[in-house]
């Protein structure tokens, strides 16, 4: 039988996501666009923004799958060992226990999409980490200008 309606069950823009530093001294920034928190399901989605130079400590997790989409910027993807290049449209899949990095290489921020499945604890150590905010230029990345844009309701 085919749907006669749909019921979004939560949507957020930009203005909405809590963007965080995990360490002091980390060089990316994330915010969060979906976690179980917000969406009551076991996946973490963000934006993740790498200054220049900056990159991920090396990591790994258990049984999570981490995709990384390059919305703006490039550089270089490691992963057990293997180097590539990363660039806008660009999108990496990075299985469960594979050890990896993200690295910006550009003479300009690095944005990623991330989305982790199952969340393995990737939202609460964001969310451990210290608040921050999204600026113009991550604001223009999202596609809205620093006052949060328009937003058009259907």
């Amino acid at each position: 039988m085919l749907a006669t309606s749909c019921v979004i069950a939560v949507v957020k823009s930009p203005k909405d996501y809590q963007a965080y530093r995990i360490s002091p001294h980390d060089t990316n920034r994330l915010a969060i666009i979906f976690d179980t928190a917000s969406a009551n399901t076991s996946l973490t989605c963000c934006l993740e923004i790498f200054d220049v130079g900056g990159k991920t400590p090396p990591n790994r997790h258990q049984w999570a799958v981490e995709m990384f989409f390059v919305l703006k910027g490039e550089g270089i993807a490691f992963c057990d060992g293997k180097t590539v290049r990363i660039q806008a449209g660009d999108s990496l899949l990075v299985p469960p226990t594979g050890t990896h990095l993200i690295q910006n290489t550009g003479s300009s921020r690095l944005y990623t999409l991330t989305i982790m499945v199952p969340n393995e604890d990737f939202a609460e150590l964001i969310r451990s980490g210290t608040p921050v905010e999204l600026d113009a230029e991550d604001m223009a990345v999202l596609g809205r200008m620093e006052d949060g844009g328009v937003r058009s309701e259907e």
